[in-house]
């Protein structure tokens, strides 16, 4: 088990967004998180990638403690802290890539920087993983010359660069059109049949049902119900999730 989280809470002022959620990532799973906007579903990331901090809860990813309240631990030491950073990865639905530097070097800093690999190494495997993005002639381009779908590719190949065991995806095509979503999902399915573990925030319902291993529906900081695609999707007995999908299914 690569991550486990037990009752995970989380308030913004006086609105709690997180009510109690533990939730289990096997080593070469995918798990794709689905639900209505505001559902918590992005908050859920961001805590488990140390971008907040949970009110209460346990998370451990690797074999480490990131976070223990239950036991009254609290947050573990910087170093710690820091070393489960490094098992993970996460891609923002906006890209986020340094919009001065080359493809190239947006890849290769990473590597340099957080990694401390040597240049020439890091730009062996940008190189690599550009091949594996279909984007190794636009490794001189700069962000702004490239398409929002090209641009979503570069920062999966930068966060692939720093060798995660698990990558988290937040709506990695909401930002996108849709004739570009089909680029960035033709990627992570080929991520899934190489049995990288993921945990996906989308809105994507076909995919999550094609490509993932099991799936949590969210809805008003709670896991309403959790399953195998076709459990979910197929043959659910809960009226929240069927609710759900039937509005989905009618857009």
């Amino acid at each position: 088990m690569l991550l486990k989280a037990d009752n995970l809470q989380k308030q913004f002022d006086n609105t709690s967004v997180l009510k109690g959620i533990s939730l289990a990532v096997n080593e070469g799973e995918v798990i794709a998180i689905i639900g209505p906007s505001g559902s918590g579903k992005s908050t859920l990331l961001r805590c488990l990638t140390q971008l907040e901090k949970v009110d209460a809860g346990r998370i451990e990813v690797c074999g480490k403690l990131m976070v223990d309240t239950i036991s009254g631990l609290g947050y573990s030491d910087p170093k710690t802290l820091h070393e489960i950073i490094l098992e993970v990865g996460l891609v923002f639905q906006n890209f986020i890539l340094f919009p001065h530097y080359s493809v190239l070097r947006n890849i290769v800093d990473a590597q340099v920087k957080v990694l401390g690999v040597d240049k020439q190494t890091a730009v062996d495997k940008a190189m690599d993983l550009l091949d594996k993005m279909n984007l190794r002639s636009r490794s001189n381009a700069y962000p702004c010359e490239m398409s929002g779908g090209q641009q979503q590719r570069v920062a999966i190949a930068r966060a692939l660069a720093l060798n995660p065991r698990i990558l988290f995806f937040d709506e990695p095509t909401s930002a996108l059109d849709p004739e570009l979503t089909g680029e960035i999902l033709k990627v992570i399915r080929s991520l899934a049949e190489e049995k990288m573990t993921m945990v996906i925030v989308t809105h994507e319902m076909a995919f999550a049902r094609d490509v993932a291993d099991r799936v949590i529906f969210m809805d008003e900081g709670v896991i309403v119900e959790a399953g195998k695609p076709e459990e979910l999707f197929g043959n659910t007995q809960n009226q929240r999730t069927k609710d759900f999908l039937q509005r989905f299914n009618q857009n």
